[in-house]
Protein backbone atom coordinates (compact mmCIF):
# COMPACT_ATOMS: atom_id res chain seq x y z
CA UNK A 1 0.00 0.00 0.00
CA UNK A 2 2.82 2.41 0.82
CA UNK A 3 4.41 1.61 -2.53
CA UNK A 4 1.17 2.27 -4.42
CA UNK A 5 0.65 5.51 -2.50
CA UNK A 6 4.16 6.66 -3.41
CA UNK A 7 3.62 5.79 -7.07
CA UNK A 8 0.33 7.66 -7.24
CA UNK A 9 1.91 10.72 -5.61
CA UNK A 10 4.83 10.52 -8.04
CA UNK A 11 2.45 10.18 -10.96
CA UNK A 12 0.45 13.17 -9.77
CA UNK A 13 3.65 15.22 -9.63
CA UNK A 14 4.52 14.12 -13.17
CA UNK A 15 1.11 15.24 -14.41
CA UNK A 16 1.55 18.65 -12.76
CA UNK A 17 4.92 19.08 -14.45
CA UNK A 18 3.51 18.18 -17.85
CA UNK A 19 0.51 20.42 -17.30
CA UNK A 20 2.88 23.34 -16.80
CA UNK A 21 4.90 22.37 -19.85
CA UNK A 22 2.04 21.84 -22.28
CA UNK A 23 -0.42 24.38 -20.90
CA UNK A 24 -3.93 23.79 -19.59
CA UNK A 25 -5.52 23.06 -22.96
CA UNK A 26 -4.37 19.72 -24.37
CA UNK A 27 -5.13 17.53 -21.36
CA UNK A 28 -8.77 18.49 -20.66
CA UNK A 29 -9.87 18.59 -24.30
CA UNK A 30 -7.88 15.72 -25.82
CA UNK A 31 -7.34 13.51 -22.78
CA UNK A 32 -10.67 13.83 -20.95
CA UNK A 33 -11.86 10.38 -22.11
CA UNK A 34 -8.84 8.73 -20.51
CA UNK A 35 -9.45 10.55 -17.21
CA UNK A 36 -12.98 9.14 -16.94
CA UNK A 37 -12.02 5.53 -17.38
CA UNK A 38 -8.73 5.22 -15.53
CA UNK A 39 -7.37 6.17 -12.13
CA UNK A 40 -4.42 8.51 -11.86
CA UNK A 41 -1.87 5.70 -12.10
CA UNK A 42 -3.37 4.20 -15.28
CA UNK A 43 -4.10 7.60 -16.80
CA UNK A 44 -0.49 8.67 -16.33
CA UNK A 45 0.78 5.66 -18.26
CA UNK A 46 -1.52 6.45 -21.18
CA UNK A 47 -0.82 10.17 -20.86
CA UNK A 48 2.92 9.68 -21.15
CA UNK A 49 2.65 7.60 -24.30
CA UNK A 50 0.01 9.79 -25.86
CA UNK A 51 1.89 13.03 -25.22
CA UNK A 52 5.07 11.59 -26.73
CA UNK A 53 3.26 10.36 -29.84
CA UNK A 54 0.91 13.35 -30.14
CA UNK A 55 3.74 15.85 -29.72
CA UNK A 56 5.73 14.09 -32.45
CA UNK A 57 2.66 14.05 -34.72
CA UNK A 58 2.15 17.79 -34.26
CA UNK A 59 5.86 18.51 -34.80
CA UNK A 60 5.93 16.37 -37.96
CA UNK A 61 2.80 18.10 -39.24
CA UNK A 62 4.36 21.52 -38.75
CA UNK A 63 7.59 20.40 -40.38
CA UNK A 64 5.66 18.94 -43.33
CA UNK A 65 3.82 22.23 -43.73
CA UNK A 66 7.21 23.93 -44.07
CA UNK A 67 9.03 21.33 -46.16
CA UNK A 68 6.38 20.36 -48.73
CA UNK A 69 5.82 23.75 -50.43
CA UNK A 70 9.58 24.37 -50.56
CA UNK A 71 10.10 21.05 -52.36
CA UNK A 72 7.21 21.76 -54.73
CA UNK A 73 8.66 25.12 -55.69
CA UNK A 74 12.15 23.70 -56.18
CA UNK A 75 11.35 20.59 -58.25
CA UNK A 76 8.13 21.91 -59.86
CA UNK A 77 4.78 20.23 -60.34
CA UNK A 78 6.21 17.72 -62.84
CA UNK A 79 9.01 16.70 -60.51
CA UNK A 80 6.64 16.57 -57.55
CA UNK A 81 4.33 14.30 -59.53
CA UNK A 82 7.23 11.91 -60.18
CA UNK A 83 8.29 12.09 -56.54
CA UNK A 84 4.73 11.45 -55.32
CA UNK A 85 4.54 8.40 -57.57
CA UNK A 86 7.88 7.05 -56.29
CA UNK A 87 6.87 7.74 -52.70
CA UNK A 88 3.67 5.74 -53.13
CA UNK A 89 5.58 2.91 -54.83
CA UNK A 90 8.14 2.79 -52.02
CA UNK A 91 5.42 2.88 -49.37
CA UNK A 92 3.59 -0.06 -50.93
CA UNK A 93 6.86 -1.99 -51.31
CA UNK A 94 7.84 -1.27 -47.73
CA UNK A 95 4.86 -3.24 -46.43
CA UNK A 96 6.43 -6.41 -47.83
CA UNK A 97 9.95 -5.35 -46.94
CA UNK A 98 9.10 -4.56 -43.32
CA UNK A 99 6.84 -7.65 -43.11
CA UNK A 100 5.18 -6.59 -39.87
CA UNK A 101 8.54 -6.28 -38.11
CA UNK A 102 7.74 -2.90 -36.53
CA UNK A 103 4.52 -4.18 -34.94
CA UNK A 104 6.09 -7.51 -34.00
CA UNK A 105 8.95 -5.87 -32.14
CA UNK A 106 6.58 -3.68 -30.12
CA UNK A 107 4.37 -6.62 -29.23
CA UNK A 108 6.81 -9.41 -28.45
CA UNK A 109 9.73 -7.54 -26.90
CA UNK A 110 7.50 -6.47 -24.00
CA UNK A 111 6.33 -10.02 -23.26
CA UNK A 112 7.99 -12.32 -20.75
CA UNK A 113 8.06 -15.91 -21.99
CA UNK A 114 10.38 -17.42 -19.39
CA UNK A 115 13.13 -17.98 -21.95
CA UNK A 116 16.62 -16.66 -21.14
CA UNK A 117 17.35 -13.25 -22.66
CA UNK A 118 13.96 -13.20 -24.36
CA UNK A 119 14.14 -9.53 -25.32
CA UNK A 120 17.53 -9.93 -26.97
CA UNK A 121 16.33 -13.01 -28.85
CA UNK A 122 13.31 -11.16 -30.26
CA UNK A 123 15.42 -8.14 -31.18
CA UNK A 124 18.06 -10.29 -32.88
CA UNK A 125 15.45 -12.30 -34.79
CA UNK A 126 13.83 -9.19 -36.20
CA UNK A 127 17.13 -7.42 -36.99
CA UNK A 128 18.34 -10.40 -39.02
CA UNK A 129 15.00 -10.84 -40.79
CA UNK A 130 14.72 -7.12 -41.50
CA UNK A 131 18.18 -6.69 -42.95
CA UNK A 132 17.76 -9.72 -45.23
CA UNK A 133 14.43 -8.43 -46.56
CA UNK A 134 15.80 -4.90 -46.95
CA UNK A 135 18.84 -6.11 -48.86
CA UNK A 136 16.74 -8.28 -51.19
CA UNK A 137 14.38 -5.38 -51.93
CA UNK A 138 17.27 -3.04 -52.78
CA UNK A 139 18.69 -5.71 -55.09
CA UNK A 140 15.35 -6.16 -56.87
CA UNK A 141 14.97 -2.42 -57.46
CA UNK A 142 18.55 -2.31 -58.73
CA UNK A 143 17.92 -5.16 -61.19
CA UNK A 144 14.80 -3.42 -62.49
CA UNK A 145 16.86 -0.30 -63.13
CA UNK A 146 19.78 -2.26 -64.63
CA UNK A 147 17.45 -4.04 -67.07
CA UNK A 148 16.08 -0.64 -68.21
CA UNK A 149 12.56 -1.89 -67.44
CA UNK A 150 11.67 1.17 -65.37
CA UNK A 151 13.00 3.49 -68.07
CA UNK A 152 10.99 1.79 -70.80
CA UNK A 153 7.75 2.06 -68.82
CA UNK A 154 8.04 5.48 -67.16
CA UNK A 155 10.92 7.26 -68.93
CA UNK A 156 14.71 7.04 -68.88
CA UNK A 157 15.10 9.09 -65.68
CA UNK A 158 13.27 6.39 -63.74
CA UNK A 159 16.22 3.99 -64.04
CA UNK A 160 18.17 6.28 -61.72
CA UNK A 161 15.10 6.85 -59.56
CA UNK A 162 14.64 3.11 -59.04
CA UNK A 163 18.24 2.59 -57.89
CA UNK A 164 17.78 5.29 -55.29
CA UNK A 165 14.32 3.98 -54.33
CA UNK A 166 15.98 0.67 -53.45
CA UNK A 167 18.38 2.60 -51.23
CA UNK A 168 15.45 4.38 -49.59
CA UNK A 169 13.83 1.02 -48.80
CA UNK A 170 16.97 -0.39 -47.18
CA UNK A 171 17.63 2.77 -45.15
CA UNK A 172 13.99 3.02 -44.09
CA UNK A 173 14.08 -0.60 -42.95
CA UNK A 174 17.07 0.12 -40.70
CA UNK A 175 15.29 3.16 -39.26
CA UNK A 176 12.07 1.20 -38.66
CA UNK A 177 13.94 -1.57 -36.82
CA UNK A 178 15.72 0.93 -34.59
CA UNK A 179 12.48 2.77 -33.80
CA UNK A 180 10.62 -0.48 -33.11
CA UNK A 181 13.41 -1.61 -30.82
CA UNK A 182 13.26 1.60 -28.80
CA UNK A 183 9.49 1.33 -28.43
CA UNK A 184 9.89 -2.32 -27.45
CA UNK A 185 12.02 -1.11 -24.55
CA UNK A 186 9.33 1.42 -23.63
CA UNK A 187 11.42 4.38 -24.76
CA UNK A 188 8.77 6.36 -26.66
CA UNK A 189 10.29 9.52 -25.22
CA UNK A 190 13.35 8.74 -27.36
CA UNK A 191 11.82 7.02 -30.40
CA UNK A 192 9.32 9.79 -31.14
CA UNK A 193 11.80 12.70 -30.98
CA UNK A 194 13.97 10.64 -33.33
CA UNK A 195 11.01 10.46 -35.74
CA UNK A 196 10.92 14.25 -35.68
CA UNK A 197 14.70 14.41 -36.16
CA UNK A 198 14.36 12.19 -39.23
CA UNK A 199 12.01 14.68 -40.84
CA UNK A 200 14.29 17.58 -39.90
CA UNK A 201 17.27 15.80 -41.50
CA UNK A 202 15.20 15.08 -44.59
CA UNK A 203 14.14 18.71 -44.83
CA UNK A 204 17.72 19.97 -44.62
CA UNK A 205 19.31 17.34 -46.87
CA UNK A 206 16.40 16.96 -49.30
CA UNK A 207 15.88 20.67 -49.92
CA UNK A 208 19.62 21.32 -50.19
CA UNK A 209 20.19 18.52 -52.69
CA UNK A 210 16.98 19.19 -54.63
CA UNK A 211 18.32 22.58 -55.71
CA UNK A 212 21.04 20.97 -57.78
CA UNK A 213 19.73 17.48 -58.48
CA UNK A 214 15.91 17.67 -58.49
CA UNK A 215 14.09 14.47 -57.60
CA UNK A 216 17.41 12.60 -57.35
CA UNK A 217 18.47 15.00 -54.61
CA UNK A 218 15.20 14.53 -52.73
CA UNK A 219 15.65 10.74 -52.77
CA UNK A 220 19.21 11.11 -51.49
CA UNK A 221 17.79 13.31 -48.73
CA UNK A 222 15.49 10.45 -47.71
CA UNK A 223 18.37 7.97 -47.61
CA UNK A 224 20.63 10.25 -45.57
CA UNK A 225 17.93 11.13 -43.02
CA UNK A 226 16.97 7.48 -42.41
CA UNK A 227 20.59 6.37 -42.01
CA UNK A 228 21.48 9.17 -39.58
CA UNK A 229 18.53 8.49 -37.28
CA UNK A 230 18.92 4.69 -37.52
CA UNK A 231 22.54 4.99 -36.36
CA UNK A 232 21.47 7.06 -33.36
CA UNK A 233 18.70 4.59 -32.51
CA UNK A 234 20.97 1.54 -32.71
CA UNK A 235 23.58 3.30 -30.59
CA UNK A 236 21.01 3.68 -27.82
CA UNK A 237 19.70 0.12 -28.22
CA UNK A 238 23.19 -1.37 -27.94
CA UNK A 239 23.45 0.07 -24.45
CA UNK A 240 20.32 -1.88 -23.37
CA UNK A 241 21.23 -5.39 -24.52
CA UNK A 242 23.81 -8.15 -24.54
CA UNK A 243 25.15 -8.02 -28.10
CA UNK A 244 26.23 -11.66 -28.05
CA UNK A 245 22.63 -12.72 -27.38
CA UNK A 246 21.30 -10.40 -30.08
CA UNK A 247 23.71 -11.58 -32.76
CA UNK A 248 23.54 -15.27 -31.78
CA UNK A 249 21.32 -17.88 -33.39
CA UNK A 250 18.99 -18.25 -30.42
CA UNK A 251 17.68 -21.34 -28.61
CA UNK A 252 15.76 -24.07 -30.40
CA UNK A 253 12.61 -23.39 -28.35
CA UNK A 254 12.40 -19.79 -29.55
CA UNK A 255 8.89 -19.50 -31.16
CA UNK A 256 9.89 -18.35 -34.64
CA UNK A 257 6.73 -19.73 -36.24
CA UNK A 258 4.51 -17.79 -33.84
CA UNK A 259 6.28 -14.53 -34.60
CA UNK A 260 6.16 -15.17 -38.34
CA UNK A 261 2.43 -16.01 -38.21
CA UNK A 262 1.69 -12.72 -36.44
CA UNK A 263 3.81 -10.88 -38.98
CA UNK A 264 1.96 -12.51 -41.85
CA UNK A 265 -1.46 -11.29 -40.72
CA UNK A 266 -0.03 -7.86 -39.92
CA UNK A 267 1.38 -7.61 -43.45
CA UNK A 268 -2.03 -8.29 -44.94
CA UNK A 269 -3.74 -5.71 -42.74
CA UNK A 270 -1.09 -3.03 -43.28
CA UNK A 271 -1.02 -3.71 -47.02
CA UNK A 272 -4.77 -3.17 -47.26
CA UNK A 273 -4.57 0.02 -45.19
CA UNK A 274 -1.65 1.40 -47.16
CA UNK A 275 -3.32 0.61 -50.47
CA UNK A 276 -6.06 3.03 -49.47
CA UNK A 277 -3.45 5.81 -49.31
CA UNK A 278 -1.56 5.07 -52.51
CA UNK A 279 -3.60 3.17 -55.12
CA UNK A 280 -5.09 6.40 -56.48
CA UNK A 281 -1.67 8.03 -56.91
CA UNK A 282 -0.16 4.90 -58.49
CA UNK A 283 -3.02 4.73 -61.01
CA UNK A 284 -3.07 8.46 -61.77
CA UNK A 285 0.59 8.76 -62.85
CA UNK A 286 0.40 6.38 -65.86
CA UNK A 287 -3.18 7.40 -66.75
CA UNK A 288 -3.11 11.21 -66.59
CA UNK A 289 0.56 12.22 -66.31
CA UNK A 290 2.89 13.81 -63.78
CA UNK A 291 1.44 17.32 -63.30
CA UNK A 292 -2.15 16.23 -62.50
CA UNK A 293 -0.69 13.60 -60.17
CA UNK A 294 1.25 16.33 -58.38
CA UNK A 295 -1.90 18.44 -58.00
CA UNK A 296 -3.83 15.48 -56.64
CA UNK A 297 -1.05 14.52 -54.24
CA UNK A 298 -1.11 18.08 -52.91
CA UNK A 299 -4.86 17.81 -52.27
CA UNK A 300 -4.40 14.43 -50.59
CA UNK A 301 -1.68 15.79 -48.31
CA UNK A 302 -3.87 18.66 -47.10
CA UNK A 303 -6.88 16.36 -46.60
CA UNK A 304 -4.74 14.13 -44.38
CA UNK A 305 -4.10 17.04 -42.01
CA UNK A 306 -7.29 15.94 -40.22
CA UNK A 307 -5.58 12.68 -39.21
CA UNK A 308 -2.82 13.84 -36.89
CA UNK A 309 -4.86 13.48 -33.66
CA UNK A 310 -6.63 10.23 -34.72
CA UNK A 311 -3.26 8.68 -35.64
CA UNK A 312 -1.92 9.42 -32.15
CA UNK A 313 -5.05 7.87 -30.63
CA UNK A 314 -4.68 4.85 -32.90
CA UNK A 315 -1.12 4.17 -31.77
CA UNK A 316 -1.77 4.53 -28.04
CA UNK A 317 -5.09 2.63 -27.96
CA UNK A 318 -3.60 -0.56 -29.36
CA UNK A 319 -1.48 -0.88 -26.22
CA UNK A 320 -3.86 0.61 -23.65
CA UNK A 321 -6.84 -1.62 -24.50
CA UNK A 322 -5.00 -4.95 -24.83
CA UNK A 323 -4.81 -5.39 -21.05
CA UNK A 324 -8.49 -4.45 -20.69
CA UNK A 325 -9.41 -7.13 -23.23
CA UNK A 326 -7.41 -9.73 -21.32
CA UNK A 327 -9.35 -8.83 -18.15
CA UNK A 328 -12.72 -9.07 -19.90
CA UNK A 329 -13.67 -5.41 -19.38
CA UNK A 330 -15.94 -5.19 -22.42
CA UNK A 331 -18.31 -2.60 -20.95
CA UNK A 332 -15.41 -0.37 -19.99
CA UNK A 333 -13.99 -0.69 -23.50
CA UNK A 334 -17.35 0.32 -25.00
CA UNK A 335 -17.57 3.35 -22.72
CA UNK A 336 -13.98 4.35 -23.39
CA UNK A 337 -14.09 3.98 -27.16
CA UNK A 338 -17.49 5.63 -27.57
CA UNK A 339 -16.29 8.68 -25.63
CA UNK A 340 -13.02 8.78 -27.60
CA UNK A 341 -14.96 8.46 -30.87
CA UNK A 342 -17.19 11.37 -29.84
CA UNK A 343 -14.19 13.59 -29.07
CA UNK A 344 -12.48 12.41 -32.26
CA UNK A 345 -15.61 13.37 -34.22
CA UNK A 346 -15.62 16.85 -32.70
CA UNK A 347 -11.95 17.51 -33.48
CA UNK A 348 -12.19 16.10 -37.01
CA UNK A 349 -15.45 17.89 -37.83
CA UNK A 350 -13.95 21.24 -36.85
CA UNK A 351 -10.90 20.65 -39.05
CA UNK A 352 -12.99 19.50 -42.02
CA UNK A 353 -15.20 22.61 -41.92
CA UNK A 354 -12.18 24.87 -41.58
CA UNK A 355 -10.11 23.25 -44.34
CA UNK A 356 -13.10 23.10 -46.68
CA UNK A 357 -13.86 26.79 -46.16
CA UNK A 358 -10.28 27.98 -46.57
CA UNK A 359 -9.18 25.61 -49.36
CA UNK A 360 -9.34 28.34 -52.01
CA UNK A 361 -7.10 30.60 -49.92
CA UNK A 362 -4.73 28.00 -48.54
CA UNK A 363 -3.84 25.90 -51.61
CA UNK A 364 -2.50 28.68 -53.91
CA UNK A 365 -0.76 30.40 -51.01
CA UNK A 366 0.81 27.17 -49.77
CA UNK A 367 1.73 25.40 -53.02
CA UNK A 368 1.61 28.23 -55.55
CA UNK A 369 -1.04 29.54 -58.00
CA UNK A 370 -0.54 26.66 -60.45
CA UNK A 371 -1.96 24.28 -57.82
CA UNK A 372 -5.48 25.78 -58.00
CA UNK A 373 -6.34 22.51 -59.76
CA UNK A 374 -5.94 20.78 -56.38
CA UNK A 375 -8.82 22.67 -54.72
CA UNK A 376 -11.70 20.63 -56.17
CA UNK A 377 -10.12 17.22 -55.37
CA UNK A 378 -9.43 18.46 -51.83
CA UNK A 379 -13.08 19.39 -51.24
CA UNK A 380 -14.17 15.99 -52.53
CA UNK A 381 -11.63 14.15 -50.35
CA UNK A 382 -12.60 15.78 -47.05
CA UNK A 383 -15.81 13.80 -46.26
CA UNK A 384 -14.00 10.52 -46.76
CA UNK A 385 -10.97 11.67 -44.79
CA UNK A 386 -13.32 12.43 -41.90
CA UNK A 387 -14.77 8.91 -41.99
CA UNK A 388 -11.30 7.36 -42.07
CA UNK A 389 -10.25 9.56 -39.11
CA UNK A 390 -13.14 8.18 -37.04
CA UNK A 391 -12.26 4.60 -38.00
CA UNK A 392 -8.60 4.77 -36.94
CA UNK A 393 -8.98 4.49 -33.12
CA UNK A 394 -11.72 1.89 -33.56
CA UNK A 395 -9.35 -0.19 -35.67
CA UNK A 396 -6.68 0.06 -32.97
CA UNK A 397 -9.00 -1.33 -30.27
CA UNK A 398 -9.66 -4.39 -32.44
CA UNK A 399 -5.90 -4.83 -32.88
CA UNK A 400 -5.54 -4.67 -29.11
CA UNK A 401 -7.73 -7.74 -28.83
CA UNK A 402 -5.84 -9.47 -31.64
CA UNK A 403 -8.89 -9.89 -33.91
CA UNK A 404 -6.86 -9.35 -37.07
CA UNK A 405 -8.95 -11.57 -39.35
CA UNK A 406 -12.12 -9.55 -38.71
CA UNK A 407 -10.20 -6.31 -39.28
CA UNK A 408 -8.69 -7.68 -42.47
CA UNK A 409 -12.14 -8.47 -43.88
CA UNK A 410 -13.46 -4.99 -43.07
CA UNK A 411 -10.40 -3.19 -44.43
CA UNK A 412 -10.25 -5.51 -47.45
CA UNK A 413 -13.79 -4.54 -48.44
CA UNK A 414 -12.82 -0.84 -48.37
CA UNK A 415 -9.57 -1.49 -50.27
CA UNK A 416 -11.38 -3.51 -52.94
CA UNK A 417 -13.91 -0.73 -53.36
CA UNK A 418 -11.07 1.77 -53.64
CA UNK A 419 -9.34 -0.15 -56.41
CA UNK A 420 -12.51 -0.76 -58.45
CA UNK A 421 -13.78 2.81 -58.16
CA UNK A 422 -10.41 4.31 -59.09
CA UNK A 423 -10.07 2.02 -62.11
CA UNK A 424 -13.57 3.00 -63.20
CA UNK A 425 -13.53 6.74 -62.56
CA UNK A 426 -9.95 7.89 -63.30
CA UNK A 427 -10.05 7.16 -67.06
CA UNK A 428 -13.21 9.30 -67.42
CA UNK A 429 -12.78 12.03 -64.79
CA UNK A 430 -9.05 12.17 -63.97
CA UNK A 431 -8.19 13.66 -60.58
CA UNK A 432 -11.86 14.38 -59.83
CA UNK A 433 -12.67 10.71 -60.34
CA UNK A 434 -9.76 9.68 -58.12
CA UNK A 435 -10.97 12.02 -55.37
CA UNK A 436 -14.54 10.69 -55.54
CA UNK A 437 -13.36 7.07 -55.52
CA UNK A 438 -10.92 7.57 -52.66
CA UNK A 439 -13.35 9.61 -50.58
CA UNK A 440 -16.06 6.97 -50.91
CA UNK A 441 -13.60 4.25 -49.89
CA UNK A 442 -12.27 6.25 -46.96
CA UNK A 443 -15.80 6.95 -45.78
CA UNK A 444 -16.73 3.28 -45.94
CA UNK A 445 -14.05 2.54 -43.34
CA UNK A 446 -16.09 3.94 -40.45
CA UNK A 447 -19.15 1.91 -41.43
CA UNK A 448 -17.22 -1.31 -41.97
CA UNK A 449 -15.19 -1.01 -38.78
CA UNK A 450 -18.19 -0.21 -36.62
CA UNK A 451 -19.71 -3.45 -37.93
CA UNK A 452 -16.41 -5.24 -37.25
CA UNK A 453 -16.23 -3.79 -33.73
CA UNK A 454 -19.70 -5.10 -32.90
CA UNK A 455 -18.68 -8.53 -34.15
CA UNK A 456 -15.57 -8.38 -31.97
CA UNK A 457 -17.71 -7.54 -28.96
CA UNK A 458 -17.95 -3.79 -28.27
CA UNK A 459 -19.84 -0.77 -29.61
CA UNK A 460 -17.68 2.31 -30.32
CA UNK A 461 -20.60 4.55 -31.35
CA UNK A 462 -23.05 3.93 -28.52
CA UNK A 463 -23.28 7.67 -27.75
CA UNK A 464 -21.79 9.37 -30.81
CA UNK A 465 -24.33 12.25 -31.18
CA UNK A 466 -23.51 12.55 -34.87
CA UNK A 467 -26.73 14.40 -35.79
CA UNK A 468 -26.03 17.18 -33.30
CA UNK A 469 -22.45 17.43 -34.49
CA UNK A 470 -23.66 17.64 -38.08
CA UNK A 471 -26.01 20.51 -37.17
CA UNK A 472 -23.14 22.36 -35.49
CA UNK A 473 -20.98 21.85 -38.59
CA UNK A 474 -23.76 23.39 -40.70
CA UNK A 475 -24.15 26.36 -38.37
CA UNK A 476 -20.38 26.95 -38.33
CA UNK A 477 -20.23 26.80 -42.13
CA UNK A 478 -23.05 29.34 -42.49
CA UNK A 479 -21.01 31.75 -40.37
CA UNK A 480 -17.47 31.34 -41.66
CA UNK A 481 -18.14 30.78 -45.40
CA UNK A 482 -19.77 34.24 -45.87
CA UNK A 483 -17.15 35.76 -43.56
CA UNK A 484 -14.38 34.28 -45.70
CA UNK A 485 -16.05 35.68 -48.81
CA UNK A 486 -16.10 39.19 -47.37
CA UNK A 487 -12.39 39.19 -46.55
CA UNK A 488 -10.37 40.27 -49.55
CA UNK A 489 -6.99 38.87 -48.46
CA UNK A 490 -6.00 35.20 -48.29
CA UNK A 491 -3.60 35.86 -45.45
CA UNK A 492 -6.25 37.77 -43.46
CA UNK A 493 -8.74 34.94 -44.06
CA UNK A 494 -6.29 32.39 -42.68
CA UNK A 495 -5.77 34.61 -39.62
CA UNK A 496 -9.38 35.63 -38.90
CA UNK A 497 -11.58 32.71 -39.98
CA UNK A 498 -10.05 29.87 -37.88
CA UNK A 499 -10.56 31.47 -34.42
CA UNK A 500 -14.09 32.62 -35.37
CA UNK A 501 -14.93 29.12 -36.60
CA UNK A 502 -13.49 27.54 -33.46
CA UNK A 503 -15.55 29.83 -31.21
CA UNK A 504 -18.81 29.21 -33.10
CA UNK A 505 -18.20 25.46 -33.32
CA UNK A 506 -17.28 25.08 -29.63
CA UNK A 507 -20.27 27.12 -28.47
CA UNK A 508 -22.61 25.15 -30.73
CA UNK A 509 -21.26 21.80 -29.52
CA UNK A 510 -21.91 22.80 -25.90
CA UNK A 511 -25.36 24.39 -26.40
CA UNK A 512 -26.71 21.55 -28.53
CA UNK A 513 -25.28 18.88 -26.23
CA UNK A 514 -23.01 17.32 -28.84
CA UNK A 515 -20.49 17.26 -25.98
CA UNK A 516 -22.15 15.88 -22.81
CA UNK A 517 -22.65 18.11 -19.79
CA UNK A 518 -20.37 15.98 -17.62
CA UNK A 519 -17.54 16.51 -20.11
CA UNK A 520 -18.15 20.26 -20.10
CA UNK A 521 -18.34 20.31 -16.28
CA UNK A 522 -15.01 18.52 -16.07
CA UNK A 523 -13.35 20.97 -18.46
CA UNK A 524 -14.76 24.00 -16.60
CA UNK A 525 -13.84 22.53 -13.23
CA UNK A 526 -10.34 21.79 -14.43
CA UNK A 527 -9.58 25.51 -14.69
CA UNK A 528 -11.08 26.37 -11.25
Amino acid sequence: MEYLKDRIEADSGWVREKKAAFGNIIEPIILTPFQYQFGSFQMTSILRGFLSIFSAQVANLLLSIIITPLLVRIIGSNGYGDYAFLLSLVSISFILVNAGIFDGMRKFMTEQRGLPQWTEQVLGFYIQLGLILGGVSALIYGLIAWSNLAGQIFGSKFDTYFILAGGVLLARQAYSISRGGLMGFGKETISEPLAVLQLVCFGVAGISLARGFGVVGVLWGQIISYIVVACIGFTIIIQQVDLHAVLGRGPREFPRQELLAFNGLSVVLVFLLTSLYHVDVLLLRPMVGDSPTGYYKAALTVAEFVWFAPVALQIILMHSTSEMWSEGKTNEITNLTSRITRFNLAITALLVVGIGTLAGEFIPLYYGPEFNAAIQPLILLLPGAMGFALARPILAVGQGKGSLRTLIMATGAAAGMNLLLNLTLIPHYGTTGAAIATSASYGSMIVLHVIAARQIGYDPVSDLRIVRTGIVMGITATVIVPLNGEIGSSILSLIIVPPVGFAVFSLGMILLGAIPREDVSYIVGYFN
